[in-house]
């Protein structure tokens, strides 16, 4: 394959660094990759090719005169549109701030732009993260570039599908409960959920913020490494940015897991898994012990209440967080009726904002915090507790990353429970704060199945070396979807 896009992000950065291939190259080709397929993926709410151009040439000059540049200089990415970019529009896949304008760069920009990454443009995601299928975009739903007519997961749907139609090199999303894992596990892309704390949240428009994590998409487990060794790190911007050095991520991946201690939780198996993802994630399991890995079982007991206990907490958090959309400061303003800020809500949100903004508050209310979110607060220490025992046995824990493979658009969005199900395996890692990555582990009836392994806070090296040496030996990474190479059909929405 001779497409510039079909290159990963290290092979991409072997040539630019040898100068065989210029950022100006590589970007246009995306840019190109961008107009061929957008209009079926719907995979961005804005694309920035004058400023992406821009910044490739600027690179490639840098080059020229000798600079020298690290390994992320000139590879083209994408970012979740949750994510504060200074001077590009960001709206979080909301009416309510469909017009707004950061003044600002978050964190993670910041370092990535100081690292010479090219930024393509922001992608379209459920409203302000909450959701598990893209479909609750104010603006339109994204598609699933395996199967058109079906969901890319959520809410960084845009970003994974991105990465997967090869529009973007990599991207980075947020996961509050599963975000970037489950949208990496239905679109056959490497998704990585950080240690809580380990990469800063400034600027990153909150939605739960003692859940919210950014987390990078790529195509391989090397990739994901150079994206989060690029993000990772303090921020004193950041009261919840954890001071903790970061390591050299690219050493971790020696190909050798042989000794690793792989738990198999018990209850991340069984109703509710179907028969085609439970089958691809034993052959994973044999992949591990074949590659010399220690498997055994372990128990997770308080998992079955992950999803009671998220939908408490999140919401709750929310409520709070999105208490400042009032009209007044920034975003939508509609001066109508004997009440504009209602006006504003009324008009600005969607269903599944207005439904959790409810419930959060509901759960907060004088009466019910002791009997709800008391409660779900006491779960989520209890569900901690099940992983501290798990890690002292293991070194990892492996899993199905989503139940089932992507469904169909529209299939579950009238069904709010069935919706939330989606995430009952990546819950639990937000709730206690642990690092958690999916990686490509086959296929059911020609869709991707994604497994999760999940490690102690700041345990990414063990993660990204098991995911490496699993992709040393599997080829489930390197399939393209063939959606994209049937004739193009203009779709709506």
């Amino acid at each position: 394959m001779s497409e510039l896009w079909h290159l990963t992000i290290s092979e991409a950065s072997e040539r630019l660094r040898s100068r065989a291939l210029s950022a100006v190259e590589l970007t246009r080709a995306h840019l190109d990759r961008i107009r061929d397929v957008e209009d079926r993926v719907r995979a961005f709410v804005t694309v920035t090719d004058a400023l992406a151009l821009g910044a490739a040439e600027t690179i490639d000059r840098r080059r020229a005169e000798g600079a020298d540049l690290g390994p992320l200089a000139g590879i083209p990415i994408a970012l979740k549109d949750v994510i504060a970019t200074k001077g590009i529009r960001t709206t979080c896949s909301s009416k309510i701030l469909e017009r707004f304008v950061p003044p600002y760069n978050a964190t993670v920009v910041e370092r990535l732009e100081a690292a010479g990454v090219v930024l393509l443009g922001k992608t379209n995601m459920d409203e302000f993260a909450m959701g598990s299928s893209t479909e609750n975009s104010a603006f339109f739903p994204t598609r699933n570039p395996w199967d058109l007519a079906r969901v890319p997961g959520g809410s960084s749907g845009g970003s994974a599908a991105a990465v997967a139609a090869g529009e973007a090199m990599g991207a980075l999303g947020s996961d509050t409960g599963g975000s970037v894992r489950q949208p990496g596990a239905l679109t056959n892309t490497v998704a990585l959920k950080p240690t809580y704390g380990r990469v800063s949240r400034f600027g990153l428009i909150a939605f739960a913020s003692s859940l919210d994590q950014i987390g990078p998409f790529a195509r391989n487990a090397r990739d994901a490494a150079m994206l989060l060794g690029a993000v990772a790190g303090y921020d004193p911007l950041d009261s919840t940015s954890i001071p903790e050095p970061v390591p050299d991520y690219l050493a971790a991946l020696t190909g050798d897991v042989k000794g690793l201690r792989i738990g198999v939780p018990r209850e991340y198996a069984g109703e509710g898994v179907e028969p085609g993802v439970a089958a691809a994630i034993e052959r994973a399991t044999q992949t591990f012990r074949a590659l010399g890995a220690e498997i055994g079982e372990c128990s997770l007991p308080h998992t079955r209440y992950g999803v009671a206990a998220y939908y408490i907490i999140a919401p709750a958090e929310a409520s709070a967080n999105l208490a400042r959309y009032d009209g007044v400061k920034y975003g939508l303003s509609l001066a109508e009726g004997d009440d504009p800020v209602a006006a504003t809500r009324a008009a600005g949100f969607g269903a599944e904002v207005k439904r959790r903004i409810m419930l959060g508050t509901y759960a907060l209310s004088a009466g019910y915090y002791d009997a709800y979110y008391l409660q779900a607060e006491k779960v989520r220490t209890l569900i901690k507790e099940d992983f501290d025992l798990a890690f002292e046995r293991f070194d990892l824990l492996l899993s199905p990353t989503s139940p089932t493979v992507a469904f169909a658009i529209g299939a579950k969005i009238d069904d709010p429970y069935a919706m939330y199900l989606n995430d009952v395996f990546t819950i639990p890692a937000n709730l206690a704060g642990i690092a958690g990555i999916s990686i490509p582990a086959g296929f059911s009836e020609g869709l991707p199945v994604g497994a999760q392994l999940l490690a102690p806070r700041f345990g990414e090296p063990t993660i990204l070396r098991a995911a490496d040496a699993f992709q040393r030996v599997t080829d489930f990474h390197q399939h393209w979807p063939a959606a994209l190479t049937a004739k193009k059909t203009r779709r709506r929405g």
